[in-house]
């Protein structure tokens, strides 16, 4: 009996050895998988056709930078995401400044209709995209806000307002009431309380989904191709993008093509570095409070 408990430990050490091995591979493969597409990509817009088309682990024969000035003066990639980059952070702050006001009301206040007003919110973010996009169209149409940056900012707030709501809401509820509580004793207002306590409280969580829906609107392409689709000049990087990969099967620049999506790429990725603890902060916050 003393022996087959002695060997239990060593049992389960070796299971979590080979468990924690696995896992490490498997992360090691997810990795590759993301890390060499997009290191491919970069190191393709120095090349020409023949080096695309050749070895896909040959490095770049020279250091070549036309096709990164052709994809942003030929191919509008400069206008496409200046239109971005108003798009994004407009709609952004829209969805920010909405979503927060709303959850924290959801969270701390009671009133009636507060858990049905809340499930209204949740169920959205079980709604297709795809599927509104014919009803969508025909209200921003008779909206006159068909092919503007306004119409499209809205919308985009509107679709971003369910998650950011579901995940601020929880994370208002872990706030401590003292606090709150204090402040309204001293004489602040709800909105002082709101703007001036809660929301630095809540900064961790606040900056999390706010990159989440940076990236979610800056990757968005069903939207902008039904709302921005008769205006060339209005279009976010996602149809220029679209229209230079087939304008390159007719050209054969395969580099401006490749040039153009790192453009894309590195917006994002730089976002998402430089805000990487303060995501990992608030995921982690939430969920051990």
């Amino acid at each position: 009996m003393t022996a087959r408990r002695d060997r239990l430990p060593a049992r389960g050490r070796a299971r979590a050895g080979v468990l924690g091995g696995l896992s490490h591979l498997a992360l090691a493969v997810w990795t590759a998988l993301v890390v060499l597409p997009l290191l491919w990509t970069f190191l393709a817009s120095f090349k020409n056709n023949t080096e695309i088309f050749g070895d896909a682990l040959q490095l770049p024969g020279e250091l070549r930078l036309d096709s990164w000035g052709r994809a942003w003066s030929k191919a509008h990639i400069g206008q496409y995401m200046l239109n971005t980059v108003i798009v994004v952070s407009l709609s952004t702050a829209g969805t920010m400044l909405f979503g927060s006001m709303a959850a924290y009301v959801l969270a701390r206040y009671r009133f009636v209709g507060n858990r049905v007003v809340y499930y209204f919110f949740v169920a959205g973010m079980a709604f297709p995209v795809f599927l509104a996009l014919g009803p969508l169209f025909f209200v921003v149409n008779q909206l006159g806000l068909l092919n503007t940056h306004l119409g499209l900012v809205l919308v985009y707030i509107a679709y971003s307002l369910p998650f950011t709501i579901f995940f601020l809401a929880a994370f208002f509820r872990t706030l401590p009431d003292a606090v709150a509580e204090a402040a309204m004793i001293d004489g602040a207002s709800h909105t002082r309380t709101f703007f001036q306590i809660m929301v630095p409280m809540a900064r961790p969580g606040l900056v999390s989904i706010t990159v989440f829906n940076v990236l979610g609107q800056w990757n968005q392409y069903l939207l902008p191709l039904v709302l921005l689709a008769r205006d060339q000049d209005k279009w976010v990087l996602t149809q220029g993008i679209a229209n230079i990969s087939t304008l390159a099967g007719y050209e054969a620049d395969w580099p401006g093509l490749f040039a153009a999506l790192s453009m894309t790429i590195l917006p994002v990725l730089v976002v998402y570095v430089i805000f990487q603890r303060q995501i990992q902060s608030g995921l982690g916050s939430g969920a051990l409070k």
